[in-house]
């Protein structure tokens, strides 16, 4: 019976200023001996709290850290209780919001590229071929990534080599089409020559998938262990974190990054372009702006060339310093949904796509015959823009330039029409 008993001890305080609500903060001092943090771990100090049903847990309300190093971290609290520095790590949440955004990416790219190919009325022009090279390369990449860890548990070493080699090919393509695609608005809205070029998705299609290619294969000629396994974190005794990719640095900043930038640039450059010929016909003819266009329209139209750029890749410059844990999360969050994002914006906004939805796919009340009124009505206002478009561009410099000299071959007016239907591809439709 005495065994069973339970002990419970009282502990009396004289005073009471010690459990004031609004009791003078105090400092504590603690070592980081034990601890190792990382650049997406934070110091968090913390009081310990009971509950009534037992148990209990860490609370940081009413402490903070005043001061943190890599020796000491110093907190301030309000309170008496228990206290502890607890290392927050970020990088199980980056992992989680990486493959979820991976999956969704990869069933809506696979959406996107069947509803392209099933409708050849929606494959005519040369932006939409370029956005299925976009998506067929996007697909490939995401899921590579998806099955990278997987593959990684298997002891051969080819396998993990051959993993690493497709995920950085893909990669790169993935960059490349994005800046084809930059290449193709600054050829059809700036110099207006794209109509008239010989092969031209044969060219692109040798440059998407050629010039990655080569990079590659340079890299795992110069040495096949540039590509392997690749243990990333510093906690050994957690769950695994192995991971097929490059592992030499000089690679990766070579075959990676300062090929991203170079690809960055130019979508940037292209980017910044197009923003500047939309302002100027706004500018120049206020009067032939559609009345049902306004600012969310716009702002629709700059968020769909961002993702189809890839610029948004470009959250990884600001990722270093104090900056480092919001841009990796927006870095993260964003690449990981951009074929989600190419699907939203190229695909279920569009007025062409959801006819041919309509028309061919849906039953009873939603479905749309093919020579429908609505159908009929859609197609006669995208002309009429197009000819409004043509007309008003007419004092544009850029463009009456690039008519006179392609005029031995083809009539300014085409020309015009040209540059202005590019850039009503790209920010109308």
């Amino acid at each position: 019976e005495q065994q069973q008993a339970s002990r419970v001890q009282f502990t009396f305080y004289t005073t009471s200023s010690l459990f004031q609500v609004h009791a003078k903060s105090f400092q504590m001092k603690y070592s980081n001996e034990n601890m190792i943090p990382t650049q997406t771990s934070v110091v968090l100090c913390a009081s310990h709290f009971m509950l009534y049903s037992g148990g209990g847990g860490w609370n940081p309300d009413g402490c903070f850290a005043v001061n943190a190093t890599e020796e000491y971290t110093t907190c301030s609290c309000n309170h008496l209780t228990s206290f502890a520095i607890l290392l927050v790590s970020h990088a199980l949440i980056l992992t989680y919001i990486t493959y979820i955004g991976c999956g969704i990416s990869a069933i809506f790219l696979a959406v996107t590229l069947l509803t392209y190919i099933s409708f050849q009325k929606l494959l005519r022009d040369i932006p939409s071929k370029i956005l299925v090279q976009l998506c067929l390369s996007l697909l490939f990449l995401n899921l590579i990534f998806l099955l990278d860890s997987w593959l990684a548990l298997y002891p051969a070493t080819g396998l993990c080599i051959s993993t690493a080699f497709f995920l950085h090919y893909f990669l790169l393509t993935s960059f490349t089409w994005a800046g084809l695609e930059a290449l193709h608005m600054y050829l059809s809205i700036v110099q207006v020559f794209t109509p008239y070029l010989s092969r031209y998705m044969l060219k692109f299609s040798l440059m998407g998938w050629g010039l990655p290619l080569i990079v590659v294969i340079i890299i795992i000629a110069v040495d096949k262990d540039n590509y392997g396994l690749v243990t990333y974190g510093k906690y050994t005794d957690g769950p695994s974190d192995d991971f097929c990719w490059l592992r030499n640095d000089i690679a990766f900043y070579v075959g990676v990054v300062a090929y991203f930038l170079l690809i960055f640039s130019l979508s940037l450059l292209v980017f910044i372009v197009v923003l500047v010929q939309l302002s100027r016909i706004k500018r120049q003819n206020p009067q032939n702006q559609s009345p049902n266009r306004g600012v969310m329209t716009d702002l629709r139209s700059i968020a769909g060339l961002i993702i189809l750029l890839g610029l948004t890749w470009g959250f990884a410059l600001f990722a270093w310093g104090p900056l480092y844990l919001p841009f990796i999360y927006l870095f993260s969050i964003f690449n990981s949904l951009q074929g989600f994002f190419i699907f939203v914006f190229h695909c279920a906004v569009k007025e062409n796509v959801r006819r041919q939805w309509r028309t061919y796919l849906c039953c009873g009340r939603l479905r749309l015959a093919e020579n429908s009124e609505w159908s009929r009505t859609a197609t006669h206002n995208r002309k009429v823009q197009s000819v409004t478009m043509a007309n008003s561009s007419v004092l544009n410099p850029a463009s009456r330039s690039s008519s006179i000299i392609s005029d031995g071959t083809n009539s300014s007016g085409k020309i015009i029409s040209s540059s202005l239907q590019g850039l009503a591809y790209y920010m109308w439709t």
